[in-house]
């Protein structure tokens, strides 16, 4: 059974839509995995609904032309993983006062162009693609997982989930050469779970590593959300796309 549709790989493969275009398919059980829902895309923890995007199928490209036309030369960058160029790959801030104009989408649609690059680009010099190149780090759900284990009287067997899946992301989000941090800002936080997320930022902007952060907060107002050290570490190597208009949930 073909599976182009399917395959985030399809618009790069000369075997898409083809007899040999199906489950079986090496390269898709890589990104995608033998049951659609694994591989890269997976261990990147991108959200189900958001697999398959890419920059050209994404629902977001037609209401926002002018931020899709910013996102695909920063895609152009991702070949700069492979040390072609001493210039890095810089990180992108992606904003807009309103909900649901397409922010995680095209944050999703990027951290799956990074996957396809990093796995393309692995193949053709010989290199073994990393198990997980990039990362999606909804924030939102971090930090209900923070709060669900910290919180008093919790019982053990809602908090212990909790505490390992919030330490694991962290690791995850803090060491992938490629992340995403969905929706920072949307929520006020405790000293210690702000202290949490400055280790992730900080560590990623040290080590040179390209963040797409999404956010309704401005900027320049984040030192508001978090302190004025953190906000700063955003801004650092990081461009502003704005996202316009108004929400776009449960229109389409």
């Amino acid at each position: 059974m073909a599976h182009a549709d399917n395959c985030i790989l399809s618009a790069h493969c000369s075997l898409a839509g083809g007899d040999k275009c199906n489950v079986l398919c090496p390269s898709y059980v890589a990104c995608h995995g033998a049951d659609g829902l694994g591989g890269r895309i997976g261990s990147a923890n991108v959200p189900a609904e958001y697999r398959r995007l890419t920059l050209a199928n994404s629902p977001a490209r037609s209401d926002q032309a002018a931020a899709y036309k910013i996102a695909e030369s920063y895609a152009d960058t991702f070949a700069r993983q492979f040390g072609s160029t001493t210039e890095r790959i810089k990180s992108l801030y992606l904003f807009s006062f309103e909900p649901g104009t397409g922010k995680t989408t095209t944050a999703a649609a990027l951290i799956n162009e990074y996957i396809i690059r990093h796995y393309i680009g692995s193949i053709q010099r010989n290199r073994q693609p990393l198990d997980r190149p990039a990362y999606f780090l909804d924030v939102n759900a971090f930090q209900t997982d923070y709060n669900a284990f910290n919180r008093p009287r919790v019982p053990d067997h809602i908090a212990e989930p909790a505490a390992a899946r919030y330490y694991a992301q962290m690791t995850a989000a803090t060491a992938a050469p490629f992340a995403v941090l969905d929706d920072v800002g949307v929520r006020s936080d405790t000293d210690g779970f702000r202290g949490d997320l400055h280790t992730i930022i900080n560590a990623r902007v040290t080590e040179g590593l390209p963040t797409v952060y999404t956010s309704n907060v401005p900027i320049e107002d984040l030192a508001r959300v978090f302190d004025a050290r953190l906000a700063d570490r955003v801004r650092d190597m990081c461009g502003v796309v704005s996202f316009v208009g108004e929400s776009k949930r449960g229109k389409r």
